[in-house]
């Protein structure tokens, strides 16, 4: 097998089932030695001796160990050569397994993450350890999935306000005459459009990692941070925003939590149709974790679109808006990411007259 840039080249030494099989003969050659002793000390040691040249004494010890040495000798050769063979049958039984685990480690390493081991028989150790690599292999290949899909959205998404630049220019370039100030407002709300998307990729990809630096976060002043700040978009659309609830703490980063909220109820805001809805948003400490759940009315989701929602680039029916607050598709995907980074649970649920009910639960402080 080719060797990985990143080790350290070794020696090559003896293989698991060589040892283990030195060890069974080994094994077998010490409990003969330690039986012959004991035959030894207990039986020949109280045969008398013939050396002082008693005669008439019948047996002795000297024609008993005349008679038992070679026997002896030979036993213990058989089971040294008994040791080798049993023990590298048993030794290759016994690491079977290990084989096919092998195998399909090598099959992951070269890329292929489809295969999977599915041994078979009683619970044990290497079943134990094959189910584990199985698990392992199918969230790895999820993961694999679901990047290669995020990264062919982003360069989809990316390439559309850049190909819109593009067009802008050529027009520009073919008709000085245009006006420059339409062209140039044109070109800079495109341009804004692709660096919030820039920075909703960044955040997103910076909030999979998970490498958060956590503070005490209380979620009822995040809450009331982000209605704040969103306040002149709800009044704007004739929504009523209500803030209630009690103090929820959590560990997190204030930062990342502050961006969950403000995304959660932006898109309960912007989403929310016809005007004159209402957006709550509603902090508790409930049975050890914290709770921050955003409420809105509208129109009726159809509830097959609901598992879509946190995917990125999910937007959905009813959802595609072309106004400044259109968004990029990530709200939910980006709040989704933040949550599973706080160790957390993301549930969303439709309600019975329209809209979307948000709630995040996270570890709770005291």
């Amino acid at each position: 097998m080719p060797r990985s840039p990143g080790l350290s080249p070794r020696s090559p030494g003896l293989s698991v089932r060589l040892k283990l099989t030195l060890s069974y003969a080994g094994f077998l050659a010490v409990a003969g030695a330690l039986l012959l002793a004991v035959v030894w000390w207990f039986l020949l040691r109280y045969v008398p001796d013939n050396s002082q040249g008693l005669l008439g004494v019948s047996p002795n010890r000297y024609l008993l160990v005349r008679t038992f040495a070679p026997a002896a000798a030979w036993a213990m050769a058989f089971l040294l050569a008994f040791g080798l063979v049993g023990g590298w049958v048993l030794a290759g039984r016994m690491l079977a397994p290990l084989t096919h685990i092998t195998a399909a480690t090598r099959l992951a390493g070269n890329g292929s993450l489809s295969h999977r081991i599915h041994m078979t028989g009683r619970q044990d150790e290497f079943r134990e350890l094959a189910d584990a690599f199985d698990t392992m292999l199918e969230q790895l290949e999820s993961h694999v999935a679901e990047q290669r899909r995020f990264a062919a959205n982003a360069s989809h998404e990316l390439r559309t306000p850049l190909a819109i630049s593009q067009t802008l220019l050529d027009v520009a370039r073919r008709d000085p005459a245009r006006d420059r100030g339409e062209l140039i407002e044109r070109l800079q709300a495109v341009n804004a459009r692709a660096i919030d998307l820039t920075e909703a990729l960044l955040l997103l990809s910076r909030s999979d990692r998970g490498n958060i630096v956590r503070e005490s976060v209380d979620l009822s002043l995040v809450g009331e941070e982000a209605a704040e700040t969103l306040l002149p978009l709800a009044e704007q659309r004739g929504i009523t925003l209500d803030v209630t609830g009690t103090a929820a703490r959590t560990s997190g980063s204030a930062e990342l939590l502050l961006r969950m909220a403000t995304n959660l109820v932006q898109n309960a805001v912007v989403h929310n149709l016809p005007a004159g809805g209402t957006v709550t948003v509603h902090t508790a400490a409930q049975g050890g974790a914290s709770v921050l759940r955003v409420e809105n009315t509208g129109h009726p989701i159809p509830p097959e679109l609901v598992p879509t929602l946190t995917e990125p680039f999910q937007r959905g029916t009813e959802r595609v808006r072309t106004d400044e607050h259109a968004g990029v598709g990530l709200g939910l995907a980006i709040v989704h990411s933040i949550v599973r980074a706080h160790d957390g649970t993301l549930d969303l649920a439709t309600r019975p007259t329209g809209g979307l009910v948000v709630t995040v639960r996270l570890p709770g402080m005291p």
